[in-house]
C-alpha cells in the first residue's frame, strides 16, 4: 500500500458502484414515499452529492488516511467524534451489504420466478455476501479494481441506453404532473422522509475516501472526479427517475415502481417499454447488468467494512483482536467475518424499506460529521497544504469557511433529524447501534488506561499476532534542517523498525515536522521568505528518504507556524497522537566535575534548554533524547532540540547507544 498502485478510474468505479449502483434498490423505495416527486427528490440529493463531494475531496486530499469522515473527525474535532463517524460508516456498509445481496436475487427472479422471493431469495443472499466475503479477505489489488472499472463502465452504458430508450418510448411530461398534489400525494411527511432516503445513494464517497492514500490521483484529476464525476451520477439517477414514472406513473398517489416493483425497480421499468420486444430485451439485459452491479457494490461495500475496521483497530477505537489481519491478502479477517454475519441476519428479514432507513440514519450522521469536521479544519490547520479545495469561501474570524460545506452540514443534519423523526426503525436500532458502540469504545478505553479523546495508535504489525513487544507505532520527529538531522531520524527508524523475528512486516509512522517560529511582531499566515522554506522543503524531503530507508517505515512530512517551538511540537504531539517524540539535545557539557549529560543524577531538566524542557513537561507521550558531539549548535541558538525520554509526566533521559551524529 505505500506504493500506492490505484488510479483515479479505480476510485471513481468505488464511488460508482457504491453510489449509481443503488439505484437498482433505492428508485423503488424512494417512488414508494415520493410518487410523482421522486424525480425532484433525486435531484435535491444530487445538488447534496455534489456539495459532500467537494468536502470529501478537501478532507480526502489535506489527510490520506484511511477511515473517510472518521479520519477528518479525528484531525477536526478528537478520537470520540471520530468513533461515532467510523461506527455509524461500519453500520452503513453492512446494510449495504445486505441490501445489495437482497436485491441480487430480484434481478435475476427475470430468468427465474421463484428467486424473487421466500427461501430462494435468501438462499442467493446469502451466497452472495459468502462470496463477497470470501472475495474481500484474499485482499483488493489494483487488478481486481481494474474490473471494477470494467464493470462500472458497461453499467454505466447500460443505465444511459435505458433512460435514452425511456425518454424516446415512455416519456410522457403529464404523468410527472398529473399525479402531483402536494401535501397529499405525496403526503408531507412522505415527502419528509424520502428526501434523506435519496441520500443513502452516496455513501460510495467514504469509501473513496477511505482509499485516498492508495490512490495516485493529481489535482487536476481530483477536480474533474469532483466536477464531471459527480454530474454523471446526478444526471443517471435523475433520468432515470423521470423514465421510471413516465413508464410507471401514480395512481391515486401510488405507483407500481413503489409497490409491485419495489425491489427491482428497474426491471419494471424496462418491463412496461412499448413496443413489448424492446422491453423484453433490455429486462434480460437489466437483470445482468443489475446483479452483477449490486454485487460488485456489495464488494466495494466490504472493502470500505475492511477499511473502517482496520482504522479503528490500528487507532485503539476496537479491541484489537477484532481488526486481527490475517488470510492471503493480510486484510481484517474478522471484521469481514462480522460483517458478513451481520448482514446475513438482516437479510432475513426481506424488508428493504426497513434496512434502507436504517441506512439513511447511519450515513447522514457520518455525512454530517464529514461536513462540520472539514469546516472546523479551516480553523485548525488553516496554513496546511490541501490538494482539492472547496470553492466558494468566506472569511471569518481569521479562517475561510466553505459556503458548501456549510450548506451540506446543515442539509445533512436536517436530514438526520428527518429520519430519526419519521421512522421508527431507523430511530431505534440506530440510536441503539450509537450508544452500543459508545459502551464499547468507552468500556475498553478505560480498560487499556488510554484517553478518550486523545489517539493511540498501534502499528499494522501489531495486528497480525496475538502478542507483541512494546514497540512505537508512531513516532514525532522534529526536523532543523542540519547534518544531525540525518542521525535523529535514523534514531526514530530504528525504533519504528525494531520488532521480533517472528514478526514478518515491520514499520511504523514517523511524523517528520519543520517549525516556523515567527515573533509576535508578525501575524502567524505572514509570508515566509522563499529561501527558507525552500530550505525546510528539502530538509523533510531529506528525512523521508532517510527514514524510509528503514523496511516498513513511512515517513510523513509537514510544516508548522508557531510563536514557539516547544509549543508546536507538543501541540502536534497531541494532535497526532504519538507515541514517541524524538529530539536532538543540544551539546554536551561537563557537568558536576566533568561528567557529561546524563551521566549524573539529578533532574535532567537542570541540564537542557528551554525548548527541551518544555517538551519534557508538557508532552502527552515519551520523549527520547539524543545527544550530538561536542561543538554543535542547533538552530536554536545553541539550545537542545527537543527532548528527554519521558512516559506520563516523569522525564528520565533516553540515550540510544550512540545515536547522536558523531557518536
Amino acid at each position: 500500500m505505500n506504493d500506492r498502485p490505484f488510479s483515479s478510474r479505480a476510485l471513481f468505479a468505488v464511488v460508482y458502484t457504491t453510489s449509481v449502483s443503488s439505484v437498482y434498490f433505492a428508485l423503488g423505495v424512494v417512488a414508494h414515499r415520493a410518487g410523482g416527486f421522486t424525480p425532484l427528490v433525486f435531484l435535491a440529493a444530487g445538488v447534496f452529492f455534489v456539495l459532500s463531494a467537494m468536502t470529501y475531496g478537501e478532507g480526502a486530499s489535506l489527510h490520506q488516511e484511511r477511515g473517510g469522515s472518521a479520519v477528518f473527525a479525528r484531525y477536526a474535532f478528537n478520537e470520540l467524534v471520530s468513533f461515532v463517524a467510523a461506527w455509524a460508516l461500519a453500520l452503513d456498509y453492512t446494510i449495504l451489504i445486505a441490501v445489495t445481496a437482497l436485491t441480487v436475487p430480484s434481478y435475476l427472479a427475470a430468468f427465474w420466478s421463484p428467486l424473487g422471493h421466500g427461501a430462494p431469495q435468501i438462499a442467493v443472499a446469502f451466497a452472495v455476501i459468502a462470496l463477497v466475503a470470501a472475495d474481500s479477505i484474499t485482499g483488493v489489488n489494483a487488478r481486481r479494481l481494474r474490473s471494477r472499472v470494467l464493470i462500472t463502465g458497461a453499467d454505466l452504458a447500460l443505465q444511459g441506453v435505458v433512460i435514452v430508450l425511456g425518454l424516446a418510448l415512455a416519456f410522457h411530461p403529464a404523468h410527472l404532473i398529473s399525479s402531483v398534489h402536494l401535501g397529499t400525494a405525496p403526503t408531507a411527511s412522505n415527502l419528509a422522509f424520502a428526501l434523506p432516503i435519496a441520500v443513502i445513494a452516496f455513501t460510495g464517497l467514504d469509501a473513496a475516501a477511505s482509499l485516498a492514500g492508495e490512490v495516485k490521483v493529481t489535482a487536476r484529476q481530483f477536480k474533474l472526479l469532483m466536477v464531471p464525476g459527480s454530474a454523471v451520477i446526478v444526471l443517471v439517477y435523475v433520468g432515470i427517475a423521470v423514465v421510471g414514472i413516465s413508464a410507471l406513473p401514480v395512481h391515486h398517489g401510488l405507483s407500481a415502481l413503489g409497490q409491485r416493483h419495489l425491489q427491482a425497480p428497474l426491471l419494471g421499468v424496462v418491463e412496461a417499454f412499448r413496443p413489448a420486444w424492446v422491453g423484453d430485451v433490455l429486462k434480460y439485459a437489466v437483470a445482468i447488468g443489475g446483479a452483477v452491479g449490486l454485487a460488485t457494490a456489495a464488494g466495494s461495500a466490504m472493502l470500505g467494512v475492511s477499511r473502517i475496521g482496520y482504522s479503528l483497530a490500528t487507532n485503539r477505537q476496537i479491541p484489537s483482536a477484532l481488526g486481527r489481519l490475517g488470510g492471503p491478502g493480510g486484510t481484517p479477517f474478522v471484521v469481514i467475518g462480522a460483517a458478513a454475519l451481520g448482514a446475513a441476519a438482516l437479510v432475513v428479514p426481506a424488508d428493504v424499506e426497513l434496512l434502507i432507513g436504517i441506512f439513511a440514519f447511519g450515513s447522514l450522521l457520518s455525512f454530517t460529521i464529514a461536513h462540520v469536521s472539514v469546516i472546523a479544519l479551516r480553523f485548525r490547520e488553516p496554513y496546511r497544504n490541501r490538494g482539492y479545495t472547496v470553492p466558494l469561501s468566506v472569511p471569518f474570524r481569521g479562517a475561510s469557511v466553505p459556503l458548501p460545506a456549510v450548506a451540506g452540514a446543515l442539509l445533512a443534519a436536517a436530514g438526520w433529524a428527518t429520519v430519526v423523526v419519521f421512522h421508527a426503525g431507523a430511530r431505534y436500532v440506530g440510536i441503539g447501534w450509537v450508544l452500543g458502540g459508545l459502551a464499547l469504545y468507552v468500556t475498553y478505553r478505560k480498560s487499556q488506561q488510554k484517553p478518550l479523546l486523545r489517539r493511540v495508535t498501534i502499528p499494522e504489525r501489531a495486528l497480525r499476532h496475538e502478542t507483541l513487544e512494546p514497540e512505537f507505532g508512531s513516532i514525532l520527529v522534529p526536523i532543523l534542517g542540519s547534518p544531525l538531522d540525518d542521525d535523529i531520524v535514523q534514531t526514530a527508524g530504528r525504533l519504528a523498525g525494531e520488532t521480533r523475528d517472528d514478526v514478518e512486516e515491520q514499520g511504523a509512522m514517523i511524523e517528520a515536522v519543520w517549525v516556523f517560529e515567527l515573533p509576535l511582531s508578525l501575524p502567524l499566515d505572514a509570508p515566509l521568505p522563499d529561501d527558507q522554506v525552500q530550505q525546510a522543503r528539502d530538509a523533510l524531503a531529506r528525512a523521508k528518504a532517510v527514514g524510509e530507508e528503514y523496511e516498513g517505515v513511512q515517513v510523513a512530512t509537514t510544516m508548522v507556524r508557531a510563536r514557539r517551538t516547544g509549543e508546536a511540537i507538543v501541540a502536534e504531539a497531541r494532535r497526532r497522537g504519538v507515541e514517541a517524540i524524538v529530539l536532538g539535545a543540544e551539546e554536551p557539557s561537563r557537568l558536576r566535575g566533568g561528567a557529561l549529560l546524563g551521566g549524573v543524577g539529578g533532574p535532567l531538566e537542570n541540564y537542557v534548554g528551554e525548548i527541551t524542557k518544555y517538551v519534557i513537561r508538557k508532552a502527552p507521550c515519551r520523549v527520547i533524547l539524543t545527544a550530538p558531539p561536542a561543538g554543535w549548535r542547533s538552530r536554536f541558538g545553541g539550545e537542545g532540540q527537543n527532548d528527554g525520554s519521558r512516559g506520563g509526566r516523569e522525564g528520565s533521559a533516553a540515550r540510544d547507544g550512540g545515536h547522536g551524529a558523531g557518536s
